[in-house]
């Protein structure tokens, strides 16, 4: 039995919403790279690409600041320190995505999904300057009708604003969506916004396995939602979805958030 024919019997989800690094892409190397460029040029030594694959997954002011503190808890960084850095990291990161690559499967379940007329879209914390070029790069951004970047909205996940914004921008319920990710910020995500969620093993999560997050499914590989190709090995568990989740984070759009939200599409593209 398929992913999807375990949480939606009978039928397919309406909407299917996606983190991006750790889930659709291996992102890491590149990172890795922009971090050890920041780093070097502050005069400090370089992280390496096994500490950065343990610090992304909250944004990049987040991963900038354990940067420079050298650990996952950023306590006690100096802000205007911070500022700078990020300022350094941007222009690094931006310049190259050559080692990023797309996981195996996901172009072929994306192209699925398609086919099956399931709306998409991308919920990421990666800020959405970097987003919609590195879509396009990977030629994979034509799938997301909405695209989301970290600070598209005022708050990023584990907070469920985006989740319900895009919900409501497709008018589909939380019972007919699904969210799929890699980290415990996408399932506590999920969780808030009374939405499934499935987990891919290999992404993320800070070092940790994604079964201890409870998802409603690990999987190994993306193809393993489609019909006929859930492996064995899969691993399912029992998702803790209040009915009456506290969604009262729901963001509230002011004019101007709506504008910025508008161009932000625009410039990305209307992608149906």
């Amino acid at each position: 039995m398929s992913g999807f024919e375990r949480l939606f019997p009978g039928k397919l989800p309406r909407l299917v919403m996606f983190d991006l690094d750790g889930t659709l892409i291996d992102s890491v190397p590149d990172l890795a790279a922009a971090v050890d460029e920041m780093l070097l040029k502050l005069g400090r030594k370089p992280a390496g690409i096994d500490s950065v694959r343990e610090w992304v997954g909250n944004g990049a002011q987040m991963l900038v600041r354990r940067a420079l503190a050298n650990h996952l808890d950023a306590d006690g960084v100096d802000d205007v320190e911070a500022e700078h850095a990020l300022e350094l990291f941007n222009a690094a990161y931006e310049s190259s995505h050559e080692l990023t690559v797309v996981y195996p499967g996901v172009r072929d379940t994306l192209k699925w999904l398609s086919k099956q007329g399931v709306e998409m879209a991308l919920i990421t914390n990666k800020p959405e300057r970097f987003v919609a070029p590195l879509l396009d790069e990977m030629k994979i951004g034509r799938y997301f009708r909405w695209i989301i970047g970290g600070d598209t909205l005022p708050q990023k996940k584990p907070d469920p604003a985006a989740l319900f914004f895009v919900m409501k921008m497709a008018n589909i319920p939380a019972s007919q969506s699904l969210f799929v990710g890699d980290s415990r910020s996408d399932v506590l995500a999920a969780k808030a916004a009374g939405v499934q969620c499935v987990a891919l093993s290999y992404g993320y999560n800070h070092g940790r396995p994604i079964a201890e997050e409870s998802p409603a499914l690990v999987i190994d590989d993306l193809r393993q939602l489609i019909p006929g190709c859930l492996g064995a090995g899969a691993e399912i568990t029992l998702l803790d979805v209040d009915s009456n989740p506290s969604g009262n984070s729901i963001v509230v759009v002011t004019r101007k958030l709506w504008m910025k939200v508008i161009k932000a599409l625009a410039r990305w593209r209307w992608r149906a």
